[in-house]
């Protein structure tokens, strides 16, 4: 759980959300949408935006996706998150998808760890207050600097998410790209076995990991060994590997109909 302090501030944010709504339109009752929010962090000002399911969809507690881009969507114009990955997805499937979805960005040059973490995790609050969220449905996903992240989100909050989705990321830097070298999990990157200790603290959470077999960016070798790392500890954990793919898995994997009869089949015990 986050200290006193953060607790604070995530509840003043969630009352800024819901003041925000206020002046702001609601999404249509007939089809899920987009809406713009705002938070502030620590003097920061931070654009995110929320996916409404239909209101049919909003009768009971909904489930909540929180989603985390890569590299290429960093930024402070709160519009290029929702432009690759679960965004463009949710934009074909907006009659029909059945969850809220939370698309922080995290500032250019910024992996998701520190302060860009904790305003994702304020960001994921504040949406679920404001629409409705079931804190017992709550998952992570993201992709590439998002894979990473999603794991790194899921060490600061052990309890918050019921399942996990990364896409091509992974623990330790690529060793790819010099502009790579700060690709990691920073709160296991220095221990002696990052992934052992990283799959020792999740084991309890559910995860699907997902990677492109000809990735040259990511190489799958990092997802490979998180699984491998998760199945030593007994953890409930699936791994696909697109064969032909590169460092696009994610299209594919938000595409897949079994990813989300698994992932909204996942509850918190």
């Amino acid at each position: 759980m986050p200290p006193l302090r953060s607790l604070l501030t995530l509840s003043a944010l969630c009352l800024l959300s819901l003041a925000l709504s206020a002046c702001q339109s609601m999404p249509s009752a007939a089809t899920g949408t987009f809406v713009k929010r705002e938070l502030s962090l620590d003097g920061a000002t931070y654009r995110y935006q929320v996916f409404v399911p239909a209101s049919r969809f909003r009768k009971d507690k909904a489930p909540v996706v929180l989603f985390l881009h890569g590299s290429g969507e960093r930024g402070s114009d709160g519009e290029k998150q929702t432009q690759a990955g679960l965004g463009p997805y949710l934009r074909t499937h907006a009659d029909d998808f059945p969850a809220i979805a939370v698309f922080p960005q995290s500032p250019d040059g910024r992996s998701w760890d520190g302060d860009v973490a904790q305003m994702a995790l304020a960001a994921l609050e504040a949406a679920s207050t404001e629409f409705g969220g079931d804190p017992q449905r709550t998952y992570a996903t993201g992709l590439s600097r998002g894979g990473y992240g999603t794991w790194e989100l899921a060490l600061l909050q052990p309890q918050r998410f019921a399942a996990l989705v990364p896409i091509c990321g992974g623990i330790t830097p690529p060793g790819t790209r010099p502009d790579l070298d700060d690709l990691e999990v920073a709160s296991v990157v220095s221990h002696d076995d990052p992934f052992a200790d990283a799959a020792r603290q999740l084991r309890h959470i559910p995860a699907w990991i997902f990677h492109g077999g000809k990735d040259d960016v990511v190489p799958p070798a990092q997802s490979r060994r998180m699984y491998a790392a998760l199945k030593a500890e007994g953890a409930d954990v699936q791994y696909t590997e697109f064969p032909d793919a590169s460092h696009n898995a994610w299209d594919a994997t938000y595409q897949s109909d079994a990813m989300w009869r698994w992932l909204f089949a996942q509850r918190k015990p």
